[in-house]
Formats: structure tokens, sequence, C-alpha cells
């Protein structure tokens, strides 16, 4: 009988999701993007964030429940569950899928945060994944969150375990008050 194969997303959580928690509102609402069994669901909920977790495995999502909502959707083939909400904090940790790149980062709600982290160019000289298409090209992530404001990145290899990753945190601006003219309309004194 074959072992099955450990759920992805347990453990720890991510070092730079941890470090750049601090930038969420009080009672942000988090989605965490291929949640695999809910590690950083598990961190955000302990905080007092609800949280919601997507990820196309049953397993997984089975696990991560305990920690929040969860959504099995295959984000790859399928609709973006998720069309027209917007969320306090978006997590994604060791998951590329240029082609949901857009909606992930439209789903950062203004004020709202983008916590993101995966492999980039270079990974395969060290082990897996190893193919382009799930690898960031320099500068890849910054490009994608243009409109946001950078707190922080960093594009480069970590030793533990050796691997090359851009990370992100980034804020979306907060809208305009309303009823208030733009600061440029406003006649001085």
């Amino acid at each position: 009988m074959k072992d099955a194969a450990p759920l992805h997303g347990t453990g720890a959580p991510s070092e730079w999701i941890v470090r750049w928690s601090h930038l969420l509102a009080t009672d942000a609402t988090v989605l965490d993007v291929a949640c695999g069994s809910g590690r950083h669901m598990q961190w955000f909920a302990g905080r007092g964030h609800p949280v919601t977790g997507v990820d196309r495995s049953p397993e997984a999502t089975g696990a991560a429940r305990a920690f929040g909502q969860t959504v099995m959707a295959d984000i790859e083939s399928g609709p973006w569950p998720f069309t027209g909400q917007t969320f306090g904090a978006v997590v994604v940790t060791n998951y590329l899928w240029r082609d949901r790149m857009a909606d992930i980062v439209a789903a950062v709600a203004p004020g709202g945060v983008l916590l993101y982290e995966t492999f980039a160019a270079g990974n395969e000289t060290v082990g897996k994944p190893s193919r382009a298409d799930f690898l960031l090209q320099p500068g890849e992530l910054l490009a994608a969150c243009r409109g946001l404001r950078v707190v922080a990145y960093e594009d480069g290899f970590l030793a533990e375990p050796a691997r090359f990753v851009q990370r992100i945190a980034a804020i979306r601006p907060s809208a305009p008050v309303t009823g208030q003219p733009p600061r440029a309309l406003l006649k001085g004194n």
C-alpha cells in the first residue's frame, strides 16, 4: 500500500508572513490562496482575523476548515471564485499561476495588504520547482503590484531550505474620503 502524499501547507507559517502580519487592520478579513492545509489560516485565525482559504484539494480544504471558511476550487482551470469580493489581506505562498495574478491583486481591498512569497528564477539550480512556468522572473512580482504601495520586497536566495524567492508586502491605498475635493483643488490660505 502506497503512503499518502503529505498535505502541502503544513508546518509553521512563513517567516515572511509572520514578519509583515502587523500591517493588517485589527478586523481584516484574510484570503489564503492555495491554502493547503491552512498553516497561514491558522496563524491569522489565532490573531482574531476571519479567514477564507481556497485550494483545489479536498483533503487540504478539509484540514484547513478547522481554521475558517474554505472554498474548494481549481483556480487554474476554473473561474476565480471571488469575483467582486475584496479582503483586508490576501496571502499567497509557494504558488504561482500568472493567469490569476491580476485577480489576486484585485482581491486586496482599499487599505488592505498583499503578502506574497514564491519561487523565483534561479530555483532551477537548487531544486523544484524548476520549470520557468512556476518561477517568477526578475521584477515580475513588483510589476504585478503596480498600484499598490510596496512596504517590503526581496528577490534572492535563502539558504534554509535552499531556494530562490521573490516576496512582497504591499498595501492598496485607501479610497479617498468621499465628499471632499482632491487636495490639488484646495485653495491655500
